[in-house]
């Protein structure tokens, strides 16, 4: 069971436009019972966006933001997330060329460790978000994921697990939360479901937290065992009516039967 539930302010992103849209829509998220916030698709540089968090109580709890500013200009990167009030400093995800090679994949890992090693000293983590890409096999029958588990630095580096991006990707959400265990500090809660496109294909995406077809009672218990510190909504898209706030509002009722 856990007491906070936060989003992944992307599922909200065109509502964080300015100042007075982010005002109301962290008024709302808090209304709502989202009282932590993990950013990505806006723009956190504006003074207003951690004075307006903190107004209604939406504590940032991580980020994800710009690679190159992370690794070539950490002193600024680091001043800014001191503004957002939280120390984990991630990215949504690798760069396109690592994500195909293995010896950039190498070097990327390289220069995320060399980064972490130093945000460390100021009591910063830098964190990975994983999509379904990850668990591509790249070389000698391992998969993206399995180089990211072996090589980023545990002390440094932890991890943004996506349930919905694991099992998209062919593997078992548990398996992989018990793998990484204290590793994940942030768990994004997304749910997944099969349906059929305009063209009749089948496919699968994203859906209300307990919609589809991820066990959240395996999963859940699972994050409780292994330590996770903030558990996070995200829906990308695919809302109820159009409406983000009414895919978030479902996934909040879902959740409750889980909170205390």
């Amino acid at each position: 069971m856990f007491k906070k539930l936060g989003l992944q302010l992307y599922t909200v992103r065109d509502h964080l436009q300015d100042e007075a849209s982010m005002d109301a829509t962290f008024a709302r998220l808090a209304e709502m019972g989202y009282t932590e916030g993990q950013s990505a698709g806006m723009n956190v540089e504006l003074p207003c966006y951690a004075e307006l968090a903190k107004k209604h109580g939406v504590a940032i709890v991580g980020t994800h933001y710009d690679y190159g500013k992370i690794i070539n200009a950490p002193a600024e990167t680091m001043a800014l997330h001191e503004r957002l009030g939280t120390k984990n400093v991630g990215i949504g995800g690798m760069p396109g060329d690592a994500r195909k090679d293995y010896d950039a994949l190498m070097r990327f890992i390289e220069n995320y460790n060399k980064a972490a090693a130093v945000y460390a000293k100021e009591g910063y983590k830098l964190t990975y978000h994983n999509h379904s890409f990850e668990f591509v096999k790249i070389k000698d029958g391992k998969t993206i994921m399995d180089y990211l588990y072996e090589e980023l630095d545990p002390k440094n580096v932890s991890f943004v697990l996506d349930t919905c991006w694991v099992a998209h990707g062919g593997a078992d959400i548990r398996v992989w939360m018990e793998k990484l265990a204290v590793r994940i500090d942030i768990l994004h809660l997304k749910d997944i479901e099969p349906f059929y496109d305009a063209d009749g294909k089948l496919t699968q995406s994203y859906t209300e937290v307990g919609n589809g077809n991820v066990a959240w009672d395996e999963v859940l218990a699972t994050a409780e065992k292994i330590g996770v510190k903030h558990y996070v909504v995200e829906q990308d898209s695919r809302w109820i009516d159009g409406d983000p706030f009414k895919s978030i509002a479902a996934s909040r009722a879902f959740l409750a039967k889980y909170m205390n």
